[in-house]
């Protein structure tokens, strides 16, 4: 197509019009002034490159910017709090096993610990559900973070009541288990307290999912770029997080106080993600065209237990039709073990595998924060390295056959040997987790925004229930069950082979190299399963 074939016609005939009404004496126009504005102009591949942020209108830059800026003060601040817990329920397990002469059975308890707390995070994404219907989601991710910060006071009022103290910054343990500093509180206390924060902690994961198709639209670029950004500044705050948390923070306060910045943090995230602009979309609903009168009559019939119970209900559904929908569809079936199986081997590394090396190969607890930054380091870079090939690399299959070679690297774990260890071999391991890192994150990014865009559309015969809420209702329920189940199985085992042989390794050989090589076997193969996929970077759009 040529200029003039670009000229719009009508442009001469708007001119002459023009000049009649406001009596201007006719001049020669050149033909280049009457051709087609700015929106059909054709850009040079490296203004292109340089006009990535004109991807977005102002109104979605400014979002976008408030929702970085909360959601970095809501990731400092869980790290400091989920690895504080962790270390703490560590060290309060052992202690009790060496006091009362038992066998420990730590990594049995913090796995049933984290595994009720991911039981309870899908509850929070049931009773989120409902909320967002009623209000604006901004409204709800900023109360949902307001609540999440008073329950994560609980734990240090508890231990402040009970004669607990912040670590004494001249204290010397008398043994290996002292911890004079701890309130006198039962131990299994930190797992109700710790499911209480569960439920808001899945209310704040559930709208972080949905939120950026709400502010960029389902356009897949935006979707892919905005969740690379965003994932990016999400890590930068949780390398920071972490490695603060393992550093200063619990050196400092103990394990019993250094979430003390938590409460202060999300409190801070939600007053700031209260001012992202009323989204005005709501992700629950397939059915557009109710009008607003007949929803605002269904909001007064409607109070908040039948609310609740329709929530619990429709999650029910939700589950169903998207397991439906995956198992019945080749475009969708490898969702479910490249999503929710690779979902949890890398949780269960950071949050199982992790502070088990920190306690029983390292001896210190709170170098798990350490392991877990060089993890945090490794999603940063593998977010950004997704937000600078999005154009080139087109599916996430290349980065899910990434994450699976990298998983590998895992074997090393069980035959690592330490004679005296010291800080160093802490930074060995996050420098071991650095790939693991990578690979999740370009997993995550890569597959979320994959979601997000091919299930915009609505692929379900119901009105009750959206595409993209089933699917993802599906494959987080799924992680959940998986890991709640597995988790305290393999603490139990591991805390069998260290009472028996007082070393770890040979646990780790089963719970490790070899579990999370059959996870890698198993994705691998199903990145072939799509039309198309046999291709080294393959397209899977229509």
């Amino acid at each position: 197509m040529n200029r003039e074939q670009r000229r719009n016609p009508w442009i001469d005939e708007y001119f002459i019009i023009e000049k009649k009404k406001k009596n201007i004496v006719e001049r020669p126009v050149r033909k280049w002034k009457l051709e087609q504005p700015k929106p059909f102009r054709y850009e040079s591949k490296k203004k292109r490159k340089t006009n990535l942020w004109n991807l977005y209108s102002k109104k979605e830059k400014r979002n976008l910017l408030i929702y970085i800026i909360g959601i970095m003060f809501y990731k400092f601040g869980l790290e400091a709090f989920n690895g504080s817990i962790v270390s703490l329920a560590t060290n309060r397990y052992d202690r009790d096993a060496f006091h009362h002469g038992y066998q420990p059975k730590t990594f049995e308890q913090i796995g049933l610990m984290i595994g009720l707390n991911q039981f309870c995070q899908c509850v929070g994404s049931i009773l989120i559900a409902p909320l967002i219907k009623r209000w604006p989601t901004k409204s709800v991710l900023s109360v949902s973070l307001f609540v999440f910060s008073l329950l994560t006071a609980i734990l240090m009022i508890v231990d402040a009541a009970t004669g607990g103290r912040i670590r004494p910054s001249n204290f010397i343990p008398m043994y290996e288990h002292d911890y004079r500093y701890y309130g006198n509180y039962p131990t299994n206390l930190l797992i109700p307290i710790y499911c209480l924060t569960g439920i808001a902690y899945g209310m704040v994961e559930l709208i972080r999912r949905i939120i950026p198709r709400d502010i960029v639209g389902t356009n897949e670029e935006k979707l892919q770029r905005m969740d690379g950004i965003v994932h990016v500044f999400y890590e930068i705050a949780g390398v920071s997080g972490a490695l603060l948390t393992g550093l200063v923070l619990i050196p400092r306060l103990g394990n019993n106080y250094a979430f003390l910045i938590t409460p202060i943090l999300f409190t801070l995230s939600s007053i700031v993600c209260f001012f992202i602009n009323s989204l005005g979309k709501k992700s629950y609903s397939n059915n557009t065209t109710t009008t607003t009168t007949t929803t605002k009559k269904k909001k007064k019939k409607s109070n908040c237990l039948k609310s609740l119970w329709k929530g619990f209900y429709l999650f029910g559904k939700s589950v169903y039709l998207g397991g439906k929908l995956i198992f019945l569809h080749r475009k969708y079936i490898w969702l479910f073990p490249c999503y929710s199986l690779t979902l949890y081997i890398h949780r269960y590394l950071e949050n199982g595998i992790a502070p088990q090396i920190a306690k029983r190969y390292l001896q210190n607890s709170e170098w798990s924060q350490i392991i877990v930054g060089g993890s945090n380091f490794g999603e940063l870079c593998g977010a950004l390295a997704v937000f600078f090939l999005t154009k080139k690399i087109r599916s996430p299959m290349v980065w899910l056959r990434i994450d699976c070679l990298l998983l590998l690297i895992c074997w090393y774990i069980p035959f690592f040997t330490i004679e005296f260890a010291t800080m160093k071999h802490a930074w060995l391991f996050a420098l071991l987790f650095f790939p693991f890192g990578f690979g999740g994150a370009g997993d995550d990014v890569s597959l979320n925004a994959f979601i997000q865009s091919s299930l915009s559309q609505p692929n379900l015969k119901d009105n009750e229930v959206s595409s993209l809420s089933s699917v993802m209702s599906f494959l987080y329920s799924t992680y959940i069950i998986i890991y709640a189940i597995l988790n305290p199985l393999l603490g139990k085992y591991i805390d069998h082979v260290f009472n028996s042989k007082q070393t770890i390794r040979p646990a780790l050989i089963y719970t490790v190299a070899v579990q999370v090589s059959i996870v890698s076997l198993v994705v691998f193969l199903s990145t072939f399963i799509p039309k198309r996929s046999f291709r080294f970077n393959p397209s899977l759009r229509k």
